[in-house]
């Protein structure tokens, strides 16, 4: 499904005129209660979150201002940062909501179908993928581990090195040393994140690698090598939960730092040509 899907030939012939759109959050097969889904906030300016089946499986949707929810409108909203986290978060409360009775797939953000009526055929045409989808994640959660590193050792070790005698050769050997001393100090780094991936994978059903995120977005001093998650069993939770616990206390990785987050809702591995990796990818490694 698109991001957003809009019948704009039509209504530009003067064909549709309406004054909302459906919103669709997420597709599960087990509805949550009316009372759950009443009393939480959507969208601003829509109206309440409400259940729309289709067939076996149900979405749960919302409907919200055509006007403020036309591509134009949206692509300018999503453009502000305190607007797009705003829908991020309004989203993700609609897709929670969806979860709260067991397994769902998230649809991505301001998914928009022009009535209940387009929104119920587009996922009856993918009925069977997506009840193969939920299956699969059912009893299933999401869990992010992230490696960081290496720390500053090795260019407080160059700094040192440069106190040394100024004469132009023995500038040029500090250099190059110091910086054989940072590549090898990266490998090592990076030999000891694909290790933690590698162990991890064998406690996980399905495992994906995301691009690793910058030292602005993290906040962080040092490079992230690693942004994973796992699709774990829940019945393995412990299991998973303690062999990061030993990862991120191993002494032999000492030149990383190991964090883990969770259970989330397994949005990394929600969509129909996810395929399950066995091996690592490296992927902005």
């Amino acid at each position: 499904m698109n991001a957003v899907r809009t019948d704009r030939a039509a209504a530009a012939r003067g064909e549709v005129s309406r004054s909302t759109v459906t919103c669709v959050f997420a597709v599960t097969d087990t509805p949550p209660p009316d009372e759950v889904l009443s009393v939480t906030p959507g969208h601003d300016g829509g109206g309440p979150l409400r259940i729309l089946a289709a067939g076996p499986l149900h979405l749960v949707v919302q409907d919200v201002p055509a006007a403020a929810f036309d591509e134009e409108a949206l692509a300018e909203r999503l453009n502000r940062p305190e607007e797009l986290e705003r829908c991020a978060r309004a989203h993700h409360r609609g897709v929670e909501t969806a979860a709260s009775e067991g397994p769902v797939v998230p649809l991505p953000l301001a998914t928009l179908y022009l009535d209940d009526h387009n929104a119920v055929r587009a996922v009856t045409d993918r009925a069977a993928s997506l009840r193969t989808l939920l299956d699969r994640l059912r009893d299933r959660t999401e869990w992010a581990v992230k490696v960081h590193g290496p720390g500053t050792a090795a260019g407080t070790a160059g700094a040192a090195a440069e106190a040394g005698p100024a004469d132009g050769r023995s500038y040029l050997r500090r250099a190059s040393d110091r910086r054989r001393t940072e590549r090898e100090s990266r490998e090592r780094a990076l030999a000891q994140a694909h290790a933690v991936d590698r162990e991890l994978r064998r406690y996980a059903v399905a495992a994906t690698r995301h691009r690793p995120q910058s030292e602005q977005l993290t906040g962080r001093s040092v490079p992230q090598l690693l942004n994973a998650a796992y699709l774990v069993d829940d019945g393995r939770r412990e299991t998973f939960v303690r062999a990061v616990g030993e990862l991120a206390r191993d002494a032999r990785l000492s030149a990383v730092e190991v964090t883990m987050s969770g259970p989330w809702i397994p949005y990394s591995f929600a969509r129909p040509d996810e395929t399950e990796c066995a091996a690592p990818q490296e992927a902005g490694a």
